[in-house]
C-alpha cells in the first residue's frame, strides 16, 4: 500500500488492501505509542455502515486488548460524532471505522487524539513505522495486564443528539425537510435531532444493508433528494454522505446549496450577530470566484488554503477563524466542534436561513455561482510538478490568466494521488472555459506525458 496514512487516516478495499490482520497491526501499534502517554490507554471505536465495519472494528480492538489498551464501542455515528464523545468519555483517543463519501467495499480508519483532532502527523508516522518496519512490539502481556471492552455509561447516540441540539437556540416546528441519510452513518441520529427540534421529516437512504453506502445517494447523489423536496413541497433537502461529515443541501426549488453557498450564508449570519471572530472565512484553492466576492461584499476576508480539511482545520487554528470548509460540503464550526459535521452544518444552515426570515432559494440567488471546468492533463508521475518549468506550458498559463482577468480566474495543481495535473477554469462564459481547459490540459499532456 506504499505509505499507511493519507490525509484522512489508512484506505483501501477491505480484506484486501486494508485487512483484519492490518487493523490488528494498527490496533496494536496505536495502543503501544498511547501507552508511552498513559499506561493503560483507553480508545473509543465508532463505523458506518459498511459490511466490512464490524471486521475490521474486531480486528482493531483486538490489536488494541492485547497491548492492554481498553476499548469503548460506540457501534454506527457519525465521524464527527467520535471526535466528540472521545472527550466526553475522556477516552484517550477515538478511531473512526469509514470510507466517507467511496463505495461500500472501500473502508478506512481514522484517529483522533482525546481532544477530537486528527492524530499528530509524528504520532501517525510513530504508528507507520512500527507497522511497515515489522517491528514485534507484542509484549505477550496475559493475566489482568490485558486489555477490555468497556460499556459505554450512557448511550452515545443520545449524547450526541443533545450535543447538537445544543448547537441551536431555536425551533424548527412548522418546518418540512426532507433528508437524505446516504445509507450511511446519520440514518438514526440525523432523524432524532431534526424530529426532536419539531420540524416535519422525511427521509431517504435509511435503510442500510452493509453495502448500499452511499449508493446513488447522499451528498454526492443527491438527485432522489432534489425530485423529493420538489415533490414534498419542502421547505429545504439535506444530504449527508456515508460517515455525515458532509452536507450538501437543496433549496426549496429543487436546487443545490453546496458547500461554498452554505459557508456564505452562515458567514454572514455569524457577521449580522457580531459573531464572525475576525472577520475571516476560511477555504480552499478550490472555491469558487462567487463565494470570494460574496465573503468581500459583507466586509471580510478569505483564508485561502491547499485542498483538503486538515488544512483548512490548521489554517483556522492558526488564524483564529470559526468557519471554514469546502465545496464539497465538508465545513468546520471550530466554536462547536473539532471537524467537519454535515448534521451541525445543517442545522447552522436552517438557523442562518430562519434569522433573515427569507426562502433558501432567495439567499442562494444573493451569490453568483461561476461556472467551473475541470480536466485532467495524464502525465509521468515524476513530471507532476514541473509543469511551471516548461516555457511552453508556462506561457499559454500566462496567456490565459491575462484573458481571464477580472473575468474569473485559473488553477492548474498536481494531483495528491495519480499521476495527473488538474486544470481549472473558472469564468462567466462556460464555452469559452471549456475550450480554455481542454487546451492547456492537453498541451501539458503533450509537454509532460
Amino acid at each position: 500500500m506504499g505509505r499507511l496514512f493519507g490525509t484522512d487516516g489508512v484506505r483501501g478495499v477491505a480484506n484486501s488492501e486494508l485487512t483484519p490482520e492490518l487493523a490488528f497491526n494498527l490496533g496494536k501499534a496505536g495502543a503501544y505509542v498511547l501507552s508511552k502517554e498513559e499506561q493503560r490507554p483507553v480508545v473509543l471505536i465508532g463505523k458506518d455502515t459498511r459490511i466490512s465495519g464490524d471486521m475490521l472494528e474486531d480486528a482493531l480492538s483486538a490489536g488494541i486488548l492485547a497491548m492492554g489498551g481498553n476499548v469503548i464501542k460506540v457501534g454506527v455515528l457519525p465521524t464527527p460524532a467520535v471526535a466528540y464523545l472521545v472527550k466526553y468519555y475522556k477516552a484517550t483517543a477515538g478511531v473512526v471505522i469509514s470510507a466517507s463519501h467511496n463505495t461500500f467495499e472501500y473502508n478506512g480508519i481514522k484517529f483522533f487524539n482525546g481532544e477530537g483532532f486528527k492524530l499528530d502527523d509524528d504520532i501517525e508516522e510513530q504508528i507507520e513505522d512500527l507497522i511497515m518496519r515489522k517491528i514485534d512490539i507484542n509484549s505477550h502481556i496475559t493475566g489482568d495486564k490485558l486489555g477490555k471492552c468497556l460499556a459505554a455509561e450512557d448511550d452515545a447516540l443520545d449524547l450526541y443528539a443533545r450535543f447538537l441540539e445544543s448547537t441551536v437556540d431555536i425551533r424548527l416546528d412548522g418546518m418540512k425537510l426532507v433528508l437524505d441519510c446516504a445509507n450511511g452513518a446519520s440514518y438514526k441520529v440525523a432523524e432524532k435531532v431534526f424530529r426532536d427540534l419539531g420540524a416535519e421529516v422525511t427521509v431517504l437512504a435509511n435503510t442500510p444493508n452493509g453495502i448500499n453506502i452511499n449508493e446513488g445517494c447522499g451528498s454526492t447523489h443527491p438527485e432522489n433528494l432534489q425530485a423529493r423536496v420538489v415533490a414534498e413541497k419542502a421547505d429545504l433537502g439535506l444530504a449527508f454522505d456515508g460517515d455525515a461529515d458532509r452536507l450538501i443541501a437543496v433549496d426549496e426549488l429543487g436546487r443545490i446549496i453546496d458547500g461554498d453557498k452554505t459557508i456564505v450564508m452562515c458567514a454572514k449570519m455569524l457577521k449580522d450577530r457580531g459573531l464572525l471572530a475576525k472577520d475571516k472565512v476560511t477555504a480552499t484553492v478550490m472555491s469558487n470566484l462567487g463565494f470570494h466576492k460574496a465573503i468581500e461584499e459583507m466586509g471580510c476576508n478569505v483564508e485561502v488554503t491547499q485542498v483538503g480539511d486538515r488544512y483548512v482545520l490548521e489554517s483556522m487554528l492558526k488564524t483564529g477563524g470559526i468557519i471554514g470548509g469546502e465545496q464539497s460540503g465538508h465545513i468546520i464550526f471550530l466554536n462547536y466542534t473539532t471537524t467537519g459535521d454535515g448534521i451541525l452544518s445543517a442545522l447552522q444552515l436552517v438557523k442562518a436561513i430562519k434569522s433573515c426570515g427569507k426562502k433558501p432559494s432567495d439567499m442562494a440567488d444573493e451569490i453568483t455561482i461561476y461556472p467551473q471546468i475541470l480536466k485532467n492533463a495524464a502525465i509521468k508521475n515524476e513530471n507532476k510538478k514541473k509543469y511551471m518549468e516548461d516555457p511552453e506550458i508556462r506561457a499559454e498559463i500566462a496567456r490565459v490568466e491575462e484573458l481571464m482577468d477580472g473575468e474569473g480566474r485559473v488553477l492548474i495543481r498536481p494531483s495528491g494521488t495519480e499521476p495527473l495535473v488538474r486544470v481549472m477554469i473558472e469564468g462567466q462564459d462556460i464555452d469559452v472555459i471549456t475550450k480554455l481547459a481542454q487546451e492547456l490540459a492537453l498541451l501539458i499532456t503533450k509537454r509532460l506525458g
